[in-house]
């Protein structure tokens, strides 16, 4: 499918990059933030590096209009591995040891970190949900390839509650108990949509690979006020226009 020669055409990402917009802190040098004159509308103004943030292949998206492709199931192979929690100032992020990974296009991408955002950034035909993950995985030449879950409010996620247990109040980092594994956070349904977009924090560098889950999860009211408590504001980029992209299914 020409979309899907196009999603393994887009330039590569280099690893070194990969991990400062993964850890969301690729804007060192320039604060940004979800607000004000350092909010998404003036990101672009904060630094040249900054410049794809107005680009025409952005994150996120509502995701409607979808063209029914036949998707291949996707291999999940997570384990263990969440070792570190951390509070970057954007987002609160759990680090992960290498052994996760999931296939896309017989490319493995390998799981370094998983992250939220409340309200959620993606929407799913004009839905926004109250939370998202995003898994952020790369293959050996560090291109991008990110599992986005949404999550409904209803009963806790064992997961989260583990993820979140030592979550920082300020930012700095601590060290979680007991590794926990990503699999939690995904529905028993791996069915998803696809399209091509970007990282949804400065720099912005698009030809990333989007997993959207259809079926969304559910966090609890405590578990989502104490997230939304702790960071002390809404951290979702605005919805993007998804111009000529298609959106699969």
């Amino acid at each position: 499918m020409k979309f899907e020669r196009a999603l393994i055409a887009v330039g590569l990402i280099s690893l070194s990059g990969f991990v400062g917009a993964a850890d969301e802190h690729a804007g060192h040098g320039a604060h940004w933030g979800y607000e004000g004159n350092v909010g998404p509308d003036q990101w672009t103004s904060l630094k040249p590096e900054f410049s794809a943030c107005a680009g025409k292949n952005q994150s996120p998206i509502d995701v409607s209009g979808t063209i029914d492709a036949k998707l291949k199931p996707l291999r999940f192979s997570y384990k263990a591995g969440g070792h570190e929690v951390v509070n970057n100032g954007h987002t609160i992020q759990v680090n992960i040891d290498t052994g996760s990974s999931v296939v896309v296009d017989g490319i493995q991408f390998d799981l370094k970190q998983f992250h939220f955002h409340s309200p959620s950034e993606n929407h799913i035909s004009g839905k926004s949900y109250p939370l998202e993950a995003h898994l952020v995985h790369a293959d050996k030449d560090g291109n991008l390839a990110v599992v986005a879950v949404v999550f409904n409010e209803g009963p806790a996620n064992a997961t989260v509650a583990a993820a979140w247990s030592q979550m920082p109040k300020a930012e700095g980092k601590a060290v979680l108990p007991t590794k926990v594994s990503a699999a939690g956070l995904l529905p028993k349904s791996h069915d998803y949509y696809r399209y091509n977009g970007s990282l949804t924090t400065p720099p912005c560098t698009e030809g990333v690979r989007w997993i959207v889950m259809k079926k969304p999860m559910t966090v609890s009211k405590e578990q989502l006020n104490a997230f939304q408590t702790n960071l002390g504001f809404a951290n979702n980029r605005p919805i993007q226009p998804a111009n000529a992209r298609p959106i699969l299914k």
